[in-house]
């Protein structure tokens, strides 16, 4: 079977980044013809080689589209633009695939899955990250009624066209089957996490790296992942100065790259050895630094839209036994309530999170306890190859 992948941004395990798709596409590679028609933006951002680029066996088409965090909205929208426009392009020279797997974010890759769909009159399989626009809107990205209209209409014109739809999260499950689709076509697949990643966090692994960053007799803070305008980075930061006022030997670490930056990095010199902005790290290496973590933090704005998430950061957290705080309201704070690996503490509340982390840091077994359950839980239900197994099996059905 060939099965044509539009995704916008595709990344490697040498990547600061999340590369769900490598690990679907590894395995859906293994027995099915792919094709990804992607760009290279994150191509200069792979911090070491270990992996190829592509999965072995996997054939790749890239448009030269440059796309970074930092670009307005103005920016982003162009970038969204001239991918899509020449997916559809590019969709339509290929060899006839048997079924197509649209991926957003952004909107625009899944709006050129579906044309090329159309034209080409295959099925496709709609793969919805984020909710768009929902998220964007939210944000003050789009300014117009019109045009926030439009992208609405759209979106519920896609969900109608695909033969199936993945959302990465029960909420947006629910969100998707509220707007009237067939319940029976969607189907939640997890963020999920890479474990054959996460089992390289050996205990000689972790003290090898505590000792190499000086953080021997430390208790440890993690915030690792995008410093974006949704995170409520403004709020951690605080916290962190709040806890750093007070504890001498605790020490928050926040490493990524993004928006606050420069807001983490002035924290950091006023609280030198006690908050510390650390670069971004290959995702191969990212589950060191959360399992030397005694409690990680998972937080958003306190907005709807950004309770649906599914945010790789919460898996790879439980992944290796380290606890996490989250201040989505939504399915991720009744996830680690119900399993007992997390707690949550409301968005925007530094002084409440302030005095959560000072609670459990008095209590290290209670964290043991919670990190247990957590890496139980993310052996039963967030490995991404047996998610792999799941997205193979949607895509040969919807093809046949």
């Amino acid at each position: 079977m060939h099965i044509a992948v539009f995704s916008q941004y595709h990344t490697s395990p040498d990547c600061p980044a999340t590369s769900r798709h490598y690990t679907l596409l590894a395995h859906i590679a293994k027995t099915h013809r792919v094709t990804l028609l992607t760009t290279p933006a994150w191509k200069p951002q792979q911090l070491t080689h270990e992996f190829p680029w592509v999965p072995p066996g996997m054939e790749i088409r890239e448009a030269q589209v440059p796309y970074e965090n930092k670009m307005g909205p103005a920016r982003r929208a162009l970038a969204f633009a001239q991918y899509a426009a020449w997916a559809v392009r590019e969709g339509l020279r290929i060899d006839k695939p048997d079924v197509i797997w649209g991926i957003s974010t952004p909107l625009t890759a899944a709006w050129a899955a579906a044309q090329v769909a159309r034209w080409r009159r295959v099925p496709w399989v709609f793969e919805v990250q984020d909710l768009w626009p929902s998220f964007p809107i939210a944000m003050g990205a789009v300014p117009t009624a019109l045009a926030r209209q439009q992208l609405f209409r759209l979106e519920k014109r896609l969900y109608q066209s695909a033969r199936h739809v993945l959302p990465l999260s029960p909420d947006m499950t629910r969100y998707v089957t509220d707007l009237g689709i067939d319940a029976g076509k969607v189907t939640t697949v997890l963020n999920g996490t890479d474990l054959e990643l996460a089992a390289r966090a050996t205990l000689e692994t972790v003290a090898q790296l505590r000792q190499e960053q000086g953080l021997a007799g430390k208790r440890v803070i993690l915030y690792a992942g995008t410093f974006g305008r949704a995170n409520d980075i403004p709020t951690l930061v605080a916290a962190a100065e709040a806890v750093a006022a007070t504890e001498t030997d605790v020490v928050w670490l926040f490493l990524g790259h993004g928006f606050y930056e420069p807001l983490i990095a002035a924290a950091a010199a006023r609280w030198p050895g006690r908050i510390r902005l650390v670069g971004g790290q290959a995702r191969h290496q990212v589950f060191g630094w959360f399992a030397l973590a005694a409690v990680s933090v998972v937080s958003f704005l306190d907005l709807p839209v950004l309770d649906s998430n599914s945010p790789a950061k919460l898996y790879d957290s439980l992944a290796v036994g380290t606890p996490v705080i989250v201040t989505n309201q939504g399915w991720t704070k009744a996830l680690v309530e119900q399993h007992g690996c997390g707690w949550y503490v409301p968005a925007g509340n530094a002084d409440a999170l302030a005095a959560q982390l000072h609670q459990l840091l008095t209590q290290p077994d209670v964290l043991l306890e919670a990190g247990n359950r957590g890496r139980r839980l993310a052996a039963q239900e967030f490995d991404r190859w047996q998610l792999a197994v799941r997205v193979q099996h949607i895509l040969e059905n919807a093809a046949y």
